[in-house]
């Protein structure tokens, strides 16, 4: 799944009046207890309706075809099923982002906000008509075995994938740790598919990787954005600081932000990391319906790295929160970014808890670069365009950067050497 841009809130409030409610459950309870069958002449003609009247009108549909469906399918259905499924074609037909969770998967989109989970490692969404992937994470069973952004997922054990799969399909990814997954992949210039043989372990998701380049250019990899990816970043920051202090006596002169294949993860984790290098200004806006999806998050004063220059990798696995950061920063022309189209992921989601520990999540909002530009389907373009080699960043994050190997990371390195140093003030 894509990790959607995810903030949490209280229980959801209802839509429909209690009433309205009160109406659909007495009419599915009737029907379905008493085989009750609605004819097609007692139906009102729908443009004359009133917003109760209709209400009560698809609720006697409902409860029509449920009992179709009980009484004539070729096998039982149990009835909770029936509606589940109901429900979740409900809100899954919303959009592309928009999901019903049931206990299980909610307990899992908390966990895989929090870095810890357990399956392959893949961030997967549905893009032009197919389930994609939008980043491998570092370290995990998919990127070891070279699973690639942009690789269409085909099938999971021999099971077809289409774009309407997309839970089901994040669902057969995951499982329990030491257990097998196969899944067929379908790449660009390869004529045919890929197949991998992964084993599922529990993902614990490091998200920050961190080291001095040239003794004074910082560099720092994100790999998503969770819970504690605001913390890892100061204090990554903080240590290279102390480094650079040390080797050189002097501040660091510049920092690589390496968002490559970051699928994104949790709004207040990008806004917090883009207010890091920012001393004043807007850093997203969103448009919703309700009041809380409609705010402003700006800045508060104060630049961790004082004004040394930052240069941004990003590329087509860079997505929603990823977006947010490297939008902004280009925005308040705070960096450079570097590298290849991103993938457009301009929605807000929020996970809204339901009874029994389930949950629904809903696109809220669509959110904004601080020039007040949308990057929904069309991402953030680099200020310098230069394609990938298709192999990096796919590394683990322990392992060492290819500084020859990987184009994007030395023209960010070119561009940072060239750059004048401009700290606000003088190192201590």
């Amino acid at each position: 799944m894509i990790r959607s841009i995810v903030h949490f809130k209280g229980p959801l409030n209802s839509v429909t009046s209690l009433k309205t409610r009160a109406v659909l459950v007495l009419v599915v309870g009737t029907v379905l207890g008493g085989g009750l069958s609605i004819g097609g002449g007692l139906l009102a003609e729908r443009k004359n309706l009133s917003g109760e009247e209709l209400a009560l009108d698809q609720a006697q549909l409902l409860a029509e075809v449920m009992e179709r469906v009980k009484r004539d399918y070729v096998e039982p259905v149990d009835e909770a099923v029936l509606l589940e499924n109901a429900i979740r074609g409900m809100v899954g037909d919303l959009d592309r982002h928009s999901a019903y969770l049931d206990a299980g998967e909610y307990q899992d989109i908390r966990a895989s906000t929090s870095g810890r989970y357990s399956g392959v490692g893949l961030e997967v969404s549905v893009a032009d008509g197919a389930v994609m992937v939008i980043a491998p994470i570092d370290g995990t069973p998919a990127q070891k075995a070279g699973v690639e952004a942009g690789d269409e997922i085909i099938d999971v054990d021999g099971i077809v994938i289409t774009a309407n799969d997309l839970n089901e399909t994040i669902d057969k990814l995951r499982g329990r740790p030491g257990t097998p997954v196969e899944i067929r992949v379908r790449r660009d210039n390869y004529d045919d598919p890929l197949t991998f043989h992964l084993t599922r372990q529990k993902i614990q998701v490091a998200s920050v990787r961190h080291e001095i380049l040239d003794r004074s250019i910082a560099y720092l990899r994100l790999s998503q954005f969770n819970d504690t990816t605001a913390d890892e970043v100061r204090l990554a920051i903080d240590e290279m600081m102390e480094s650079a202090q040390h080797e050189t006596g002097n501040m660091l002169t510049g920092m690589i932000l390496d968002l490559r294949n970051n699928p994104g993860g949790i709004l207040d984790s990008a806004v917090d990391i883009s207010d890091l290098f920012l001393d004043e200004g807007i850093i997203v806006s969103a448009e919703g319906r309700t009041p809380e999806s409609r705010f402003v998050r700006e800045a508060r004063h104060g630049d961790i790295l004082d004004g040394a220059a930052i240069a941004v990798l990003v590329n087509r696995g860079s997505a929603s929160a990823s977006e947010i950061v490297a939008g902004a920063l280009q925005d308040h022309q705070r960096a450079t970014i570097v590298g290849t189209r991103t993938f457009g992921k301009g929605l807000v989601q929020t996970v809204m808890p339901l009874s029994r520990g389930r949950a629904i999540k809903l696109t809220t909002s669509h959110y904004f670069t601080p020039s007040g530009d949308s990057i929904n389907e069309t991402g953030v373009q680099p200020d310098v365009l230069v394609e990938g080699s298709g192999q990096h960043p796919n590394q683990s994050l322990n392992s060492a950067l290819d500084r020859e190997g990987d184009p994007q990371l030395a023209e960010a390195l070119e561009i940072l050497r060239n750059r004048p140093v401009l700290h606000s003030r003088a190192a201590n």
